[in-house]
């Protein structure tokens, strides 16, 4: 895959008479050629080289015409493309957690070199922790650095009032999936992942979930699946055994809150009184998604104020109401 954006590299510079990117993108393929042992080829090619503008929009990797699978039931789409223009540095996250991702992105675009060594890119990815930590968009930054569309799909969705037509749901969804090159997102997967030996659970829920992991095991295609849980502890212990990585996503420390701090409020001017080390002592414990609620109703308050500039009584309000909030959903204030 990276290979044909080398070889497109090579003819843009060539039909822009531009020595240096030719020379550049030459070199680079001969090193990959070296790097999957095709010594000979790699040599051939260098001896061919060194005796002897812009690019265009990236093509696309999926088909418009392939239809989007529906609920038989209902008749709503069982899935939603999305694609992003985003990149690394939009995500706050652990350098751990970071690691494991940027790790991802490089197998996939090396995965003519794994394959010489009779080894696959990661393509099966359950992404774990509390809501708002960054799992979802993690995903979305994924796609638009890879290039590729997300598909995007709720368990909720899927799952049919009639429920010998859930299954039936999940076999559109899985052969869709194998038509083309996606990164997929089951979201809220505990949904159907729960633990099969719940003793609550209906008997065709437990189906589903054998279905779900034999499509899982038989899926073909070069598509990443990922899977995004709040509930890991209910999975069911076969669903584990099913991915090549599990990435766990912890709520931000001060420091990690203090930066997410400084991207949301830098829409705004801030006053000189603002002390995020502060704020972000007073928000511990809170996801990042909470963090940008907060960042935002405060630059509300301030807009509606007629000011100009956000202050640290503002960004203070915010953060009590916030936290008020909380207290009244987890019944700790109130009737």
């Amino acid at each position: 895959m990276a290979n044909s954006k080398i070889m497109k590299q090579l003819f843009l510079s060539y039909r822009n008479k531009d020595d240096e990117s030719f020379e550049k993108a030459a070199r680079e393929y001969i090193e990959r050629e070296k790097r999957k042992k095709h010594n000979i080829v790699a040599k051939d090619l260098e001896k061919a080289l060194y005796n002897s503008g812009s690019i265009s929009e990236p093509q696309k990797r999926f088909k418009n015409t392939i239809p989007i699978p529906r609920d038989t039931e209902k008749g709503f789409p069982l899935l939603e493309i999305q694609q992003f223009d985003k990149n690394l540095d939009f995500l706050i996250i652990p350098k751990d957690t970071k690691n494991q991702l940027e790790q991802i992105i490089r197998e996939f675009n090396d995965s003519d070199i794994l394959a010489t060594y009779n080894l696959q890119y990661k393509k099966k990815i359950l992404l774990c922790g509390k809501p708002g930590t960054g799992k979802t968009f993690s995903v979305q930054i994924l796609s638009s650095v890879l290039n590729i569309p997300l598909i995007y799909i709720r368990f909720d969705a899927i799952i049919s009032s009639y429920l010998g037509e859930t299954a039936g749901n999940l076999r559109k969804v899985f052969d869709f999936i194998e038509q083309s090159t996606w990164l997929v997102l089951f979201d809220e997967f505990d949904i159907i992942g729960k633990h099969r030996n719940d003793s609550y659970e209906h008997g065709e829920i437990k189906r589903v979930v054998n279905n779900f992991l034999q499509m899982l095991d038989n899926l073909k295609g070069n598509s990443i699946i990922f899977a995004a849980t709040n509930h890991q502890h209910i999975l069911d212990p076969a669903i584990w055994r099913r991915f090549d990585d599990i990435i766990y996503y912890d709520l931000p420390d001060e420091t990690t809150r203090q930066k997410i701090f400084e991207i949301y409020l830098r829409s705004l001017k801030r006053e000189k009184d603002i002390d995020l080390s502060k704020i972000s002592k007073l928000t511990k414990g809170l996801s990042p998604s909470d963090i940008k609620l907060i960042a935002e109703e405060a630059m509300k308050i301030a807009i509606i104020n007629s000011k100009n500039a956000i202050s640290m009584k503002h960004i203070e309000i915010s953060v009590n109401k916030f936290l008020r909030r909380e207290k009244i959903k987890n019944n700790e204030i109130g009737d």
